[in-house]
């Protein structure tokens, strides 16, 4: 685990986003145990051979959460958006992540790289 991301999660000052990013890097890091941490343009982005896999980001409203690689992952209608290559899901205060759907998501799409 990289000190930079650990640091990056302490500094954020509204709790439930500071969970959510904790919860999506212990998700990353179960779906992808080699994987990779670095922070990049001051977000925790995950590597998996040099390659990107996932990355983190923080809004005033959301945490966001995207899945590199994603062509041809089945995915749930309207939770995702974004162009066929990456999928983002923004969470909001009080959301809950689908652990088990994410870990999955996020092997398939890292299986090739």
């Amino acid at each position: 685990m990289s000190g930079e991301v650990t640091t990056f999660i302490e500094a954020i000052d509204q709790p439930w986003q500071a969970e959510l990013c904790t919860e999506l890097r212990e998700i990353v890091l179960q779906a992808i145990p080699e994987a990779q941490e670095r922070m990049q343009y001051k977000k925790p982005h995950f590597l998996k051979n040099g390659k990107y896999a996932a990355v983190i980001s923080t809004s005033k409203a959301a945490v966001s959460f995207t899945i590199f690689h994603a062509d041809g992952l089945t995915l749930p209608e309207g939770l995702f958006e974004g162009p066929s290559e990456r999928k983002t899901i923004k969470l909001k205060q009080g959301q809950t992540v689908e652990g088990e759907l994410l870990v999955s998501l996020l092997r398939q799409a890292s299986a090739a790289l």
